[in-house]
């Protein structure tokens, strides 16, 4: 777990047991409490909760960024360089099919990151990057 605050997101999605397998067996997030309808996951020392809902959901938007379509909304983590290439790995391993490659965003510029975009099987979006200076976080 990092020395900043963890974090807790609560998200939707309509399968536990797919939304199980793709947390904890395809990102490695240890499973915590869980119920018939919500799975609590360890996302590198971050809480974030599946709660499956029923019915239709908003469609998602994008946003340009660099040259590529970020989909809106996402979330996910700022991880070390290592943990970084070793996850885009692992999901390659997986077969996860990637809305956004893994790739170097900002090149030469304040805030350089790596950087890729990933769905769940309900379609969340999800982000993981890496700074090699983690002092560029909110450079502007």
């Amino acid at each position: 777990m990092s020395n900043l605050a963890p974090f807790h997101i609560a998200f939707a999605v309509d399968d536990l047991d797919a939304a199980r397998h793709f947390y904890g067996t395809v990102l490695g997030c240890p499973e915590g409490r869980s119920d018939a309808d919500w799975i609590d996951f360890d996302l590198y020392g971050h809480q974030i909760v599946a709660h499956r809902v029923a019915g239709e959901r908003a469609a998602a938007g994008h946003n340009p960024v660099d040259g590529h379509d970020v989909p809106v909304p996402h979330f996910g983590v700022v991880l070390p360089p290592e943990q970084w290439q070793a996850l885009a790995e692992r999901l390659q391993r997986h077969g996860v099919v990637f809305v956004i490659e893994p790739h170097t965003r900002f090149a030469g510029q304040p805030g350089e990151q790596s950087t890729m975009f990933f769905l769940d099987p309900a379609g969340n979006a999800l982000e993981f990057k890496a700074f090699a200076d983690l002092g560029q976080l909110f450079a502007r």
